[in-house]
């Protein structure tokens, strides 16, 4: 029952203990494993998939790694079996010297998560190392009256192993006179002593060989072993002794080498040779390096660079001696002292150098280790970033900060950042370290292109030659690379019955616009367009801008005379005048338009030929004819006038128009007259009579019919407009402003009245020529015959039936 009872305690204990285990790793997040030291390269040190929940493959798949953090590494991952392995042999004592225990740190990154996990790797020692003395042979003398029981230090033998491994006992060869006496210190030492145990006699024994042997604890046993020779002296009674049986000292670990420490001193009652007292000590071969003892004076001083980090405390042990072979000891304490001697390290991890613009808050840019290889406040370390940058540092696992955004990054406002992260302890003076990370920002395509205007206007002469460049538009973008490459184009639309395409087209890559024929100021004054910017991102993105092109007139359009025009049956138009007429009497008046517009439309009328020099004016801007002077009976019945008009482009075009001006006070007389001047003159000039005996008997003839329009034309004046619009199609594409003379006064077309009375007997008929009537517009030009001109044909003969008297208005 009681065994019973035990076995379930000592179970309930394992339990326990096992459940404690498990707690204090979930508590410090790190994984914890042994290995024996010196195993082969390559042995299993623990299984990281399982012990991290993921299959052995996932490792690999996750991007997992070992941070090394700038020291050499011990141990490799497995990517196949998911295992923690050594990738060298290890050597404890080498890794740990002196200590205890040994643990070395490893990190585990895992690249997907951005997730550090920590294993401790205990390193158990294995005896693999002897205890060794320093050297194969030692002489100790010793005073033939040295009394029973006295002490002679013998050398300590060192063991790299620790623990049972390391040294745990002494043992002197058999002899008569000496045993073996070992003093353990607190922190473990053992140091032998050779303790007389019969008096000596020199005279029979002058020298006595002994054997020490140092043995350790492992399995199996290892030991080492240093020769003692006992050389027996004269009589010495009295051994030196130490002012202090202990010495401290405390001291910087930046003092320059060969800095005197303190000094040690041991006095001898002895006189003479006797007592000569001589210093000296047994130390590891570390602090030889370090400390230097003066065999004379006892001077401890340094002879190599103190650091804190390798080594906080120092105890020697020191030895004086006379010439005897008596001595004492004495122990030193060097306690050295951590100076702020060593900045910040800093090991990035794991850095991206690029990232997307727009990339939410949180983004993690690098992962960055800090250490501080100094103690307490010279070791503690704070890390900061630019306040001015949108970043900021996170604490993650032991001493790891992870960079992340703060918000979210606009590669259009800032492109790249060189980001600086100072790592500063709290030592003083503070010592700092500065890491720089240049961070780009990668592009987003998310700004369309910009016209630098929300409108465009261009201009184009007239008659341009096809092909030729109009006009040059420019968008921006101000993306980079593919994302502000700009592709332009032009909306396709109809335009007059043909596609824009055929009008204009545009270069896609400068924005160019061409013309593809050529432009017609009479057919079109302006042509709207959309053109439209493109970038090449995914998705793109556009803009549109409207662009109006208007075209430029070109004096490319003669001045076209509207009346007198000349009849298209081969008779001759004339123009009447009274012999009574006075001095500005209205003759006739020519009505010229041009197509063109502005000042190339201004139009501009002279007398370029007259038969009587100075018997008749023009206007020069409205195109009148009047009389300058009365008529004298020495005028020629016809007069011939010339007129030519021109405009005001550059170079000015111009018409000319010949009108036959016939001077009668009646139409028989004109006729008489025209009989008169038909005998004597060529027969060139018959035609001319037969032309208007023909207008004659035409007048006559179209009385009726004009009587039966007059209530037609009447009642429908708005036919009247109608005619002019189709009357000239040149003349009725131009707009009124183009008969404002030059001066702002519309120049006005004028309709004329005429009463003509036809009797039986023609020596009575008369022509009655009243004073104009003025019109705003041409319609009484081209709605009917009223202001054609009589027309006379040499062969016809004027009626001699009864005629009406006819009145054109």
């Amino acid at each position: 029952m009681t065994a019973l009872y035990k076995q379930q305690t000592s179970r309930g204990r394992i339990l326990f203990f096992c459940l404690l285990g498990l707690l204090w790793n979930t508590a410090t997040g790190q994984i914890h494993y042994s290995v024996p030291e010196e195993m082969e390269k390559s042995s299993l040190v623990g299984d990281i998939a399982k012990d991290l929940g993921l299959k052995p493959r996932e490792l690999s798949e996750r991007g997992a790694r070992l941070v090394s953090g700038g020291k050499k590494q011990h141990f490799a991952l497995n990517g196949r079996s998911g295992s923690l392995v050594t990738a060298d042999r290890i050597d404890r004592e080498e890794l740990c010297p002196g200590a205890l225990k040994c643990f070395l740190n490893v990190e585990i990154l895992l690249e997907d998560k951005v997730k550090i996990y920590g294993i401790e790797v205990e390193v158990t020692d294995i005896n693999d190392n002897a205890p060794r003395f320093q050297e194969d042979e030692v002489d100790i003398e010793v005073s033939e009256q040295a009394v029973l029981g006295m002490k002679f230090p013998l050398p300590n033998a060192w063991d790299l192993d620790v623990g049972m491994n390391g040294l745990q006992s002494y043992q002197l060869s058999p002899n008569r006179h000496f045993s073996l006496h070992v003093q353990n210190k607190a922190d473990g030492a053992k140091y032998p002593e050779l303790v007389l145990e019969r008096a000596l006699d020199r005279e029979e024994e002058p020298v006595h060989h002994l054997i020490l042997t140092a043995s350790d604890g492992g399995d199996p046993v290892h030991s080492g072993t240093i020769r003692v020779r006992v050389i027996v002296l004269d009589a010495n009674d009295n051994a030196p002794m130490f002012t202090q049986s202990v010495y401290s000292v405390s001291i910087p670990e930046n003092v320059p080498v060969g800095t005197w420490l303190l000094t040690v001193n041991a006095t001898d009652p002895d006189e003479g040779v006797n007592g000569e007292v001589t210093y000296f000590w047994n130390i590891h071969n570390k602090a030889k390096q370090i400390f230097e003892l003066d065999s004379h004076l006892g001077r401890i001083s340094t002879v190599g660079n103190l650091n804190y980090e390798e080594s906080g405390f120092y105890e020697i042990e020191v030895q004086a001696k006379d010439n005897a072979g008596f001595f004492a000891r004495a122990n030193v304490l060097v306690t050295v002292v951590d100076v702020n001697d060593n900045a910040p390290e800093v090991t990035i991890t794991s850095l991206t150098t690029s990232v997307p613009e727009g990339s939410p808050s949180g983004t993690v840019i690098a992962i960055l280790n800090v250490h501080d290889q100094d103690s307490g406040d010279n070791g503690r370390v704070t890390c900061s970033i630019p306040q001015s940058l949108p970043f900021k540092l996170e604490k993650n696992y032991g001493n790891y900060y992870s960079l992340v955004t703060s918000i979210a990054l606009d590669r259009e406002q800032v492109s790249a950042y060189n980001i600086t992260m100072t790592a500063t302890d709290l030592g003083t003076p503070p010592l700092s370290t500065d890491t720089h990370i240049i961070l780009h920002v990668a592009d987003v395509n998310d700004n369309p292109p910009t016209f630098s205007q929300t409108s465009y206007s261009a201009y184009i002469r007239e008659n341009n030659p096809r092909g030729s460049s109009i006009y040059s538009v420019t968008a921006s973008d101000p993306d980079s690379e593919e994302n502000a490459q700009i592709t332009y184009t032009i909306a396709d639309d109809i335009f007059q019955g043909d596609p824009l395409s055929s009008y204009v087209s545009i270069n896609s890559e400068t924005g160019v616009l061409y013309a593809l024929r050529s432009f017609d100021y009479e057919k079109f004054q302006d042509l709207q367009l959309q053109v439209t910017a493109m970038d090449s991102g995914e998705p793109p993105l556009n803009s549109n801008v409207s662009l109006t092109l208007f075209i430029l007139d070109q004096n490319d359009n003669a001045p076209e005379i509207l009346y007198p025009t000349f009849p298209t049956d081969g008779s001759r138009g004339v123009e009447l005048a009274p012999r009574s007429a006075e001095p500005g009497y209205l003759v006739t008046k020519v009505v010229a338009v041009d197509g063109d517009s502005g000042q190339n439309a201004w139009l501009f009328y002279h007398l370029l030929k007259a038969t009587e020099p100075g018997l008749f004016s023009i206007g020069l801007h409205n195109g009148e004819i009047r009389t300058a002077r009365s008529f004298l009976d020495k005028d020629a019945l016809k007069q011939n006038l010339v007129v030519a008009v021109t405009d005001k482009g550059e170079p000015p075009l111009s018409a000319t128009v010949s009108i036959t001006v016939v001077v009668a006070d009646s139409i028989p007389e004109i006729l008489s007259d025209l009989s008169i001047m038909e005998t004597p003159e060529a027969t060139d000039n018959s035609k001319l009579t037969l032309y208007l005996v023909i207008s004659v008997v035409s007048v006559s003839c179209l009385f009726l019919v004009f009587i039966i329009i007059l209530l037609v034309l009447r009642l429908h004046r708005w036919w009247r407009s109608h005619l002019l619009s189709v009357g000239n199609d040149k003349f009725g594409t131009v707009p009124a402003s183009q008969f404002v003379d030059p001066d702002g006064v519309r120049a006005f077309l004028q309709s004329y009245s005429h009463e003509v009375s036809l009797t039986t007997d023609s020596r009575k008929s008369q022509l009655v020529f009243p004073q104009p009537n003025y019109a705003d517009t041409l319609l009484s030009l081209q709605s009917c015959d009223k202001n054609t001109p009589l027309l006379f044909s040499s062969d016809s003969e004027f009626s001699k039936g009864n005629q009406n008297i006819i009145q054109v208005s």
